[in-house]
């Protein structure tokens, strides 16, 4: 109860003798303190938005360029304006109220600011249209040309000195349409090997016919449309394909982090989760400053950082057809989930984010609490891990006032969700395959009612201190979160550190006020749609066949020392694989990035091609020599290659094929050529993008995820570990396939003992 008390800044009671005013300092205090971080803030994020908004140039420029204009017009008698000043002063001397002086001080400073707004614009075009040229990306790597390295000079030249993250936002260009005849031919081109000669001439008709008749009017629109919006596929891409799905987005959409496979910090539940939640905190400050540097290409070419704007206090809310994700500008708060009670955990006390030690000394408390959940508390978060309409029913019917609004508020508001798991989990060398399937398992969809699917981001803290993240797809991708990810491992493990006893450092303020249950008004009405949410859940979990086990005999060095591609190594291994398993080929999706242009998130790169299956053909045909696969599969690397690097340029099938049929559903015409191409079953999801931690590097600050020139992601081969995954329903093929074995022995570069 005393914590209660504390809580209150005044109390009064009326006596015969008047009104007795009793006031608490401490709680007074806290507000305070409160205000004055909620108006650093504010004040943080006005100075951004200066910065932002006049880079590439700076604030103190201004102050040169307004200096030099009126010192060179007043006392150099030069006129750099050539007779703007001089028609800004009579103006101003018709009003009478200045001496000359001062209107030669206002004309300098007035036209000064107006030529340096038009330099900042001048700039920004300039950067915008330099950014737009991708021939580099096609220039052969580590062999850049003359033209492309003073491009890449110029573009270092009006990048500024310390760009903030989101300093190219205005300067990068918009995601260009291509022609619908290109795109035509690069979709007949990657169905050929796929379908027999009568159905493909089928096809080719209606893609002829398509490209001639009903395609440039729905390209006219969606021209209309990139010219209007910043991006004319990414707020479809989010609507139609994430938000307005009404199936179960656990396992089907989110995917999850791993920790470090052979280190672990401690085995103390509460600390490992004090120091990892500091950390995240840590990360989300730099956000809210901008002080992370935005992703570089080669240190020169920005990529976008709009996805991470609704990283934390967002929540993904059910609607009846389509949900939307809310995001508040801050947070002060966390909801925790331990044995089916949810905590309310405040981040901040005295004005300041709490250290890792008194984090974990909430975190303990949290754990040692004996109460018992309250009806219908323990699997309420199944909600958010079966279908979306009754979740949408049960949310607009059960949580919409009350203390149950109160308590679901608290939840999508929080900055992020945490849940303190029962179980252990983590690699056992002991028992490799079945620790980490179990590990994976529990990440991607633990009990099916013990993380909150809907939160852009649940973190999982272990009993035995392994550690991971469940994560919301429609916000953002994967590389995002890989961000965050590697800076909350390097700063858990390099910089914040443990005791010898295993618990977080430094000292605890015992006047923090401890964890708040956070009170439900569930009937028994609800408490069915909820049974009826997991039972949908659990099939679907139980559906999942997983496999993950760590692969250590080489990676992205050994592939790289043979010229070749990382990426297209694997992509093409997995081809191999399927073949061999299948005894066909099929449609196979492979993620790329599209960042390189504003608001850009992913297109998909079709890496079953036709010189991809006559590799695996002249693998699987014992009369064919390794030099002619050799052969094969420098072509179908390099093939694969071109499709990425033209995937990631703006020149992709599937996007510009998936507006131009949203378009056409807009105008109410059907055409059979789109509704086909979307209706093509996608049978190989290999792996993509996989962000992997490779080695610690010497800087203990900031870690930037590494960016290949050559690949423009991070492939699952660089090293054992992986932190992030995802799984389908259909086959996944890993890393240690049978099929690297004869493509290794091919390029000459391991022994028959490896």
């Amino acid at each position: 109860m005393a914590e209660a008390h504390q809580a209150v800044a005044f109390q009064f009671t009326v006596t015969p003798d008047g009104i007795d005013l009793r006031l608490s300092h401490e709680a007074l205090r806290q507000i305070y303190l409160s205000g004055l971080h909620s108006w650093k803030k504010k004040f943080i994020r006005f100075k951004n938005g200066i910065l932002t908004g006049v880079f590439p140039s700076s604030p103190s420029s201004w102050l040169i360029v307004v200096v030099g204009v009126t010192s060179a017009s007043m006392y150099t008698k030069v006129d750099p304006s050539f007779g703007i000043i001089e028609k800004i002063n009579n103006a101003l001397s018709a009003t009478g109220y200045m001496t000359p002086q001062t209107q030669n001080i206002v004309s300098g400073v007035l036209f000064g600011t107006g030529l340096w707004v038009s330099l900042i614009a001048t700039m920004r075009y300039s950067l915008k249209k330099l950014l737009s040229y991708h021939g580099w990306m096609f220039e052969e790597h580590g062999k850049l040309s003359a033209s492309t390295r003073i491009w890449m000079g110029m573009v270092k030249l009006l990048s500024g000195r310390k760009p903030m993250l989101y300093s190219f936002q205005t300067s990068l260009p918009r995601l260009p349409v291509p022609p619908v005849k290109d795109t035509v031919k690069r979709y007949l081109d990657s169905v050929k090997p796929l379908m027999d000669k009568e159905k493909f001439e089928r096809m080719e008709g209606l893609a002829k016919d398509f490209a001639n008749n009903l395609g440039p009017r729905l390209q006219w629109y969606l021209k209309l449309k990139s010219w209007w919006a910043t991006n004319y596929v990414s707020d479809w891409w989010e609507e139609y394909i994430y938000l307005r799905g009404r199936g179960p987005i656990m396992v089907n959409s989110n995917y999850y982090a791993m920790d470090f496979l052979y280190v672990l910090p401690t085995h103390i539940q509460a600390a490992r989760a004090g120091n990892a939640i500091h950390a995240i905190l840590l990360y989300r400050r730099k956000l809210d400053r901008e002080e992370i540097k935005p992703l570089m290409v080669s240190s020169t070419i920005p990529m976008c950082s709009a996805q991470y704007e609704r990283m934390f206090n967002s929540s993904r809310i059910p609607g009846i057809e389509t949900d939307t994700i809310q995001h508040v500008k801050d947070s002060k708060h966390i909801v925790v989930y331990h044995k089916g009670r949810y905590f309310k955990v405040w981040l901040y006390h005295d004005g300041r984010l709490l250290k890792p030690r008194e984090i974990e000394h909430q975190m303990q408390k949290i754990i040692d609490d004996t109460s018992s959940p309250q009806p219908g508390e323990e699997k309420l978060a199944a909600l958010t891990a079966g279908d979306r309409v009754p979740w949408a029913k049960a949310r607009k019917a059960y949580f919409a006032n009350g203390k149950n609004k109160q308590s679901m508020d608290a939840v999508e508001k929080a900055a992020f969700f945490v849940t303190l798991d029962e179980t252990e989990q983590g690699y056992n060398k002991e028992d490799p395959v079945n620790s980490l399937d179990s590990y994976a398992k529990s990440l991607l969809h633990g009990k099916c009612y013990d993380r909150w699917f809907d939160k852009t981001m649940s973190f999982v803290v272990f009993k035995n201190g392994k550690m991971g993240m469940n994560v919301e797809h429609s916000w953002a991708d994967a590389p995002i979160v890989g961000h965050l990810w590697e800076y909350v491992m390097a700063t858990d493990k390099m910089e914040l550190g443990y005791n010898e006893d295993g618990h977080c450092k430094g000292d605890v303020n015992g006047n923090i006020p401890p964890p708040s249950r956070l009170q439900w008004d569930i009937p028994e009405e609800c408490q069915n749609v909820v049974e009826e949410s997991l039972t949908v859940a659990k099939a679907l979990a139980d559906d999942v066949d997983f496999h993950s086990f760590p692969f250590d005999s080489f990676g992205k060095g050994l592939i790289k020392k043979s010229r070749t591609s990382p990426d297209a190594f694997v992509q093409l291994s997995l081809q191999l694989a399927h073949y061999r398993d299948k005894g066909k080929f099929c449609l196979t999706y492979e993620a790329s990035m599209t960042r390189l242009f504003r608001e850009g998130r992913t297109e998909t790169v079709r890496s079953c091609t036709i010189e991809s299956c006559d590799f695996v053909l002249a693998m699987s045909d014992p009369s064919q020599t390794n030099e002619k696969r050799l052969q094969l599969f420098k072509e179908a690397a390099e093939k694969h290659q071109q499709m990425y690097r033209l995937a990631m340029t703006g020149s992709g099938i599937d996007r510009h094929l998936f507006c131009l049929y949203v378009v056409s559903k807009y105008l109410g015409v059907d055409s059979p050529f789109l509704k086909e191409v979307l209706s093509e079953p996608w049978r190989l999801r290999p792996p993509s993008s996989r962000c992997t931690f490779s080695s610690w590097r010497n800087s203990q600050r900031m870690y930037q995820v590494e960016v290949d020139l050559d690949l423009l992601l991070m492939t699952a081969m660089e090293c054992p570990i992986s932190l992030l995954g995802k799984t389908s329903l259909t086959s996944t093929y890993q890393a240690n396939s049978p099929a690297l074995r004869p493509i290794l022995t091919a390029l000459g570069n391991i022994s028959s003992k490896q």
